[in-house]
């Protein structure tokens, strides 16, 4: 079993994060400060340990919050040529971010400086937040300028630091109501040559549609035109929350406004019982019974069941095929009925329907009992 990501934390990582200290400021008290910010540290979870060290930080760094900035930066090794999957060392920088977060909105200068430093180690996503609610104005003019940084890191902060919707942070109200602020930012970004930036932006622009789909077609419709590849993945990344909820008018930006005239055959679930902790395999042929081609958009949507009984449908992607007329094309998808952190199942009977340009138009049900013996 993978060592729990919580335990990043731990004496070592403390100690580590001393001896970075120590380099800069020699008055620091590494001995206190790793006995206090490692007190009661292993029954804490994941943030609650970074806020945990962050607060010793105030405790041992110099009161004085422009000094304890520029104690961080200067604390900071030179950044590595982090990519997207780094691994997980990075976290090690958290506790510093949180101390920017928490300490460093009345001394503004110094604390961006620190985002940025920080950010080309870990990330700054979730400390520049409070700088985007506290001085709105002063954060988006700094962040218009980082939109042009070298480091692909910087700029990724622009985007993933302004979602609105941001996954483990708080929202940002003003940006759901009015995200044309955002959207200048993005507009900036939407052709980065990095992935890991183009990918922020998708996510960004699906933040927005859940709060304003009308801004998201529009967008997503304006940098179609003309778009090349990168571009283009954009567009589908961020329309897919839209996709996932049968907004047509999702499927009519990606060119799929028409309602399929298809024939869903053979369709077999097995087994038709399944076990928890198993696998079931839906398959079904799509047939253009259409005297023209058709470009197609496939999916389908399980139904399963939750603890009280009720279905909720997740949608698994499939394909986009263009069948000509007479075309026929088969899909196989395996689901998995193990326990997951972000899934768990339940017995009782589960509906399955297969998906075409939006439309539901085959349907089939299987039922899952007790646990596999495997």
């Amino acid at each position: 079993m993978a060592e729990p990501l919580k335990n990043i934390f731990n004496v070592l990582a403390v100690r580590r994060i001393a001896t970075l200290i120590e380099t800069p400021y020699p008055a620091f008290d590494a001995d206190n400060f790793v006995d206090d910010a490692s007190r009661g540290l292993n029954i804490l979870e994941l943030l609650p340990r970074a806020k945990h060290i962050a607060r010793a930080l105030r405790t041992y760094l110099p009161q004085d919050i422009p000094q304890a900035l520029d104690v961080i930066v200067r604390s900071l090794p030179t950044p590595p040529h982090v990519e997207e999957n780094h691994e997980f060392s990075p976290f090690l920088y958290m506790p510093f971010n949180i101390y920017v977060a928490e300490n460093g909105l009345e001394h503004f200068d110094d604390a961006m400086l620190a985002n940025l430093e920080l950010t080309q180690r870990f990330t700054s996503e979730f400390s520049i937040r409070p700088f985007l609610v506290h001085h709105q104005d002063r954060t988006l003019q700094l962040l218009h300028t980082w939109a042009t940084h070298p480091n692909h890191h910087v700029r990724r902060l622009v985007s993933e630091g302004t979602r609105p919707r941001l996954p483990w942070a708080s929202r940002l109200p003003v940006f759901q109501k009015n995200p044309k602020l955002v959207l200048e930012l993005l507009e900036k970004l939407k052709d980065d040559e990095v992935l890991y930036v183009r990918r922020s932006v998708a996510n960004n622009l699906n933040d927005i549609g859940k709060d304003n789909p009308d801004v998201l077609f529009a967008t997503a419709t304006s940098w179609l035109n003309g778009a090349d590849e990168n571009r283009t993945w954009v567009v589908n990344h961020a329309l897919r929350s839209s996709i996932k909820r049968g907004e047509m008018e999702a499927f009519k930006v990606l060119g799929f406004d028409t309602v399929a005239v298809v024939d869903v055959q053979n369709m077999v679930i097995d087994p038709a019982l399944g076990k928890i902790g198993s696998t079931v395999c839906i398959s079904f042929s799509v047939i253009n019974a259409k005297p023209s081609t058709q470009h197609l958009l496939v999916d389908i949507a399980v139904y399963f069941v939750k603890a009280n009984g009720s279905t909720s449908p997740k949608i698994f992607k499939l394909s986009r095929v263009t069948l000509a007329a007479g075309e026929s094309r088969h899909f196989k998808k395996t689901i998995s009925l193990k326990q997951h952190t972000t899934r768990t199942h339940y017995p009782g009977e589960h509906r399955v329907e297969v998906l075409v340009n939006g439309r539901v138009l085959g349907a089939r049900g299987f039922a899952i009992s007790s646990y596999s013996q495997h």
